[in-house]
């Protein structure tokens, strides 16, 4: 029988459709666009509809990204009734999947819609890194090899939500990118792979059973915890080295506060072996990139406005 799709004006099918964008992921979007205008605008290069163009865009791509992702994991049998996560649009909210598709490509055409504004402003080279960033985010889950079923989605994943998207935003606005600025986009991109750690510990047996060579599969369950507890104790290292070596405020040191979500999602991990027993360990991991960025971001605007 063929699934109906759910109407968005009810209670229950608003959060069908508000949870088939993962919501809980999007601050990996927008905390690093924060960050690269933040930077920008204490080089006193920060413009108002640069900012809002490249969130956008940054959201859309980022929800593109999950929506691609709910239908390769439906195609592919990954996803069923039992699974767990907020995941499962498709098998349990009945949404037809070439509807999540449809709506995927429908978000990557009003990026791209509003990459031209951003190009007409900047560069058109941005549009050729866009092109890039997009294609990335559809063959993360998307096409015959899927980059998430490698030991590289952390890599890639930190990569283009970190660097790339801090050292896109700082550039349309400033017209240049420093290497500090690539340099100050570390800590996030350390944290958003840490996301993909932890979500990958969650579905380490699904994700066995379905041929999946993920990292946390090459290196078992123990050295995958003690791997997103490294990660975490790295990025939180970096914001600090950064400080002694003055390329960012001390302000910044507040982000330090988060470190008892990184330290509750590392633990969170230990002694379980039922999916739905990691959820409270992921929801912190995705926390700590959330209030981290956060707090790093008020650092930066509190030491700009005291300069």
């Amino acid at each position: 029988m063929q699934p109906t799709i759910q109407s968005p004006t009810s209670s229950t099918g608003f959060r069908t459709w508000w949870n088939l964008l993962r919501p809980h992921t999007l601050t990996a979007a927008f905390i690093p666009v924060a960050i690269g205008s933040i930077l920008a605008h204490i080089d006193d290069s920060f413009h108002t509809l640069l900012f809002i163009a490249m969130l956008v865009a940054s959201l859309l791509i980022q929800a593109a990204a999950n929506m691609i992702n709910e239908y390769y994991d439906y195609k592919r049998g990954l996803d069923h009734e039992g699974s767990v996560g907020i995941g499962g649009a498709i098998v349990r909210d009945g949404i037809k999947p070439s509807t999540v598709l449809q709506l995927a490509f429908t978000f990557f055409g009003i990026s791209v819609l509003l990459g031209i504004y951003i190009c007409m402003q900047s560069s058109w080279w941005i549009a050729v890194i866009g092109i890039i960033c997009m294609t990335a985010a559809y063959l993360y889950t998307g096409g015959p090899y899927p980059i998430a079923y490698t030991p590289f989605g952390e890599l890639v994943a930190g990569f283009f939500m970190g660097v790339v998207i801090i050292g896109i935003t700082y550039y349309i606005q400033a017209g240049s990118v420093p290497t500090k600025i690539l340099l100050l986009s570390l800590p996030t991109s350390i944290t958003i792979g840490a996301i993909l750690t932890a979500n990958n510990i969650r579905d380490l047996d699904n994700d066995k059973e379905n041929g999946r060579k993920t990292l946390v599969i090459l290196l078992g369950k123990k050295n995958s915890i003690i791997f997103i507890g490294s990660m975490f104790v790295v990025a939180y290292a970096l914001v600090v080295a950064f400080v002694i070596a003055k390329l960012m405020t001390p302000f910044v040191l507040i982000s330090l506060l988060s470190i008892p979500l990184a330290i509750k999602a590392t633990k969170g991990f230990i002694g379980k072996t039922e999916p739905i027993e990691m959820m409270p360990a992921m929801a912190a991991t995705a926390k700590t990139n959330t209030i981290m960025g956060f707090l790093i971001v008020i650092g930066l605007i509190i030491g700009n406005i005291l300069s």
